[in-house]
Order: C-alpha cells, then structure tokens, then sequence
C-alpha cells in the first residue's frame, strides 16, 4: 500500500505517542538506574515485595513493562519508512540518508552504554534499523506476516531462559554435573532469581563509588552489549519495527483511522492485555517471586500477546490527544525525544550513582517513583520552551548534522516548522 506525507495534525499524533513512550519508558528504567541489576526483573532480589513496593512493581508490570518499549520500535518503524519517503520526495539518496542515520545512532548508542549507562537500547535499534530497509516497499498484509513470524522466532529463544532454570536445577543440561549446573543457576540467578547478599552489596558498592569504577564495569560486564541484545531481542524488535511500518501505511499512527477503529483496538489490547498480565502478576506472587516463575512471566508468556495491548497503547493515546496544554507538552517531549532519553539517563546516573548524589539502593520501590515524576515534570517544562526557539533538540540537531555531514541550522522555532521534515524523524528506546 503506498504511503503519502501526512498532514501536520497526523504527524503530531506521531511526536504525542512518542512523547507518552519516552516519559512511561522511565518507569521501568528507574530501577536499573536504582537498583541491582536483577531488581528489574525480580522484586525479591531488592527493592520490597509487600505494601506499596509490591503493588509499584505489578501496575508496572501490568501497564507498562515492555510495552513502552514496544511503543518506541513502532515509533521507529514509522519514522524510518517516513525518513526515506521524505529522503526520495527531495530526491536524496535514501539509502545513504538511512544507513548514514543508523552509523551514527550506533555510535550514539556505543557512547551512551559505555560512558553513561549499561542499559542502552539504541544501540540495538540502529543494528535492527540495518534491516529496516530491505521491508520499506513491503504491501501492509506482507509486514504483518513477517512480524508475526519474527516473534514466533522470538518466542523459541526466550522459551530457552525457563527451560534453562529447569535444566540446569535438573542436571540434565550438564550430563549430571552438578557443579556446572551451580555455575549455570548462579548466572541466572543473577538476572532472574535472587542473587546472595555479597554479590548484591558488590553491587551497591560498585555504583556508590566513582566513576572510574563505574565505567570498567561497564567495559567488562557489556562490552558485547549489543550483539547479545540483538540475539535475545532482535526478533522481536525488528517484529514492532514491522508493525510500526504497517500501521503508519494504514493511517493508524498517524491518525487517519476512524474512532471507532481506535476503540476496538483498545478493546482488544486491554481486554487481552490486562487480564494476561494480571494472571501472570498473580502467578509470580503465589510462588514468592521464584526464579522460574520469573523467566515465565515476564520472558516467556507475554511475547505471545504484548503486542495487542502495544496497540492498545497507541490507539488509546491517539484518542486522547486534546488540543490542550497537556497535549502540547508531550508532544514538545516526544519530538525531542531522542534527547530526552539520553538527558534521563544524565539524571538520573547523576541521582543515583555515587559521582552525583549516591541514592543508589537507597530508595524502596514505591519511593523511586517520586524521581520518575520530577523527570517527567522536567521533560514537559522544558522541551516545549525549546522548541519555541530552536528548530530541534540538542542531540536531535547533533545526529541530524552528523547524518547529513554537515551543520544544519538550529535558530527559529520548530513549532513553525513542518516536523515531517525534523524532530519526528527522531528515534529511540
């Protein structure tokens, strides 16, 4: 089905979905910026499991666990068929306006997991972004069927996180050789179980101290990062990416669907979604949060239906869109939502890593979530002012410079400027 430039109104419903993913994707993020690393797949592990701990981890895990990041691969699908139909419209090269976007997404990515963050995911959405281009002229029913098998694909490999628990704790997966099945649970109990208590202070400790430590941890443990983000997430990112395509070519993203359409898309992907997740949420907790109920729950099931209720997501927030101050604000966040992810994780390191103000482990669960509001107040306060004196955000003018090799001009308000042309080409987490 071919695609046409959409309307201004329809490219703001792209920057307000956007704006609503770069702010929600926070609320799973602030644990991996707060806490030990297996906190942000087991509750047990750290940061509370009763009383408003407890319930801060499943409305998180209900509402917005993988989905905020589903909403961001389809925001990047859509905006990557969009940058190459605008690329051909003004007759550029568009495989070189592409891949020269995904190099340097890739090095933005590198430098923000070495030097700032171990949780990086642009660096895994501009080696997907690679591929990206061979699906641009695919018919919609086309996109669909390859994403779907995309996720088949996905379901098999994360299938093998559960199996390896019970293999492992079996001895099967060693021939009986119990000290490698220790060594094999004990890694997986790094990421899914609950890890013993000096591999948790070591931890604590770690991101306590200075930067200097900081960053030869991160060169250690994540110097691969990327190409094991791409085996354990590839499928499924390029999947969203996918749909992401297929919905902008129907008119879904951009707004061209009747309310109607946007309803039973809603219907659809809460009615699933919710009662899904909440059964799975209910099955962790009756059995205390164990490792294999873990890999589960959050790994293994919900591959098969988070991407309705990531529809569910964006039909929802399209509805809502409002010509209202609210409105205007996320959408500000959403167009320069490149830097607002990156500016996060300057804040956020800085509250919580010992080289800014040391809260690392300190907060509970529930307590970490006044920072998540302070972000989000920040992010609406600021990007709109912004934008009402400069064509795009910081790193957004950076990456669009480099792309193109040379400086593009940054004075005059992008809010008089057609954002089909700037800031919603931008992608992210």
């Amino acid at each position: 089905m071919a695609t046409t430039a959409p309307p201004l109104r329809r490219i703001q419903s792209l920057d307000v979905v956007r704006g609503v993913a770069v702010m929600g994707i926070l609320t799973m993020n602030i644990v991996a910026f707060s806490m030990p690393m297996a906190a942000y797949m087991n509750p047990a592990a750290f940061g509370g499991t009763t009383g408003a701990d407890l319930w801060a981890y499943l409305i998180n895990f209900v509402l917005f666990d993988g989905k905020m990041r589903g909403l961001f691969s389809f925001l990047f699908g859509a905006s990557t068929l969009l940058v190459i139909e605008r690329a051909t419209a003004r007759e550029a090269n568009p495989a070189r306006v592409h891949y020269a976007r995904m190099f340097w997404l890739l090095l933005f990515g590198l430098a923000h997991l070495y030097l700032l963050w171990w949780g990086d995911i642009l660096a895994l959405y501009a080696l997907v972004g690679l591929l990206l281009w061979f699906f641009r002229k695919l018919r919609v029913s086309r996109l669909i069927i390859v994403g779907v098998l995309l996720l088949l694909v996905q379901c098999l490999i994360v299938a093998l996180i559960p199996l390896s628990v019970q293999g492992y704790k079996s001895g099967a997966f060693t021939g009986g050789d119990m000290a490698a099945a220790a060594e094999g649970l004990r890694a997986l109990r790094e990421g899914f179980g609950v890890p013993p208590a000096d591999a948790i202070n070591e931890q604590l400790a770690l991101y306590r101290g200075s930067y200097g430590a900081i960053l030869a941890n991160r060169f250690e443990l994540f110097a691969l990062g990327p190409i094991n983000a791409l085996f354990v997430m590839g499928a499924e990112t390029l999947a969203y990416m996918l749909f992401g395509m297929a919905a902008f070519k129907t008119g879904m993203l951009s707004g061209a669907w009747a309310r109607s359409s946007y309803w039973k898309w809603v219907a659809i992907g809460f009615g699933i979604g919710i009662p899904a997740y909440a059964m799975l949420g209910w099955y962790m907790v009756d059995q205390d949060f164990s490792m294999f109920s873990v890999t589960v729950a959050v790994m293994a099931l919900p591959t098969l239906f988070r991407p309705v209720m990531i529809l569910g997501w964006a039909a929802l927030i399209i509805l809502l869109m409002r010509d209202g101050w609210l409105t205007q604000r996320i959408a500000a966040a959403g167009r320069m939502a490149f830097t607002n992810y990156l500016m996060t994780t300057i804040l956020c390191t800085t509250f919580f890593y010992g080289y800014g103000l040391g809260w690392f482990g300190y907060l509970s669960r529930a307590e970490i979530y006044v920072v998540v509001a302070v972000v989000w107040l920040l992010m609406l306060l600021w990007s709109k002012p912004w934008l009402e004196r400069f064509r795009y955000g910081p790193f957004e003018w950076q990456w669009r410079s480099l792309s193109r090799a040379r400086l593009q001009p940054l004075r005059g308000s992008a809010l008089r400027h057609d954002p089909a042309t700037g800031p919603v080409a931008s992608a992210t987490q």
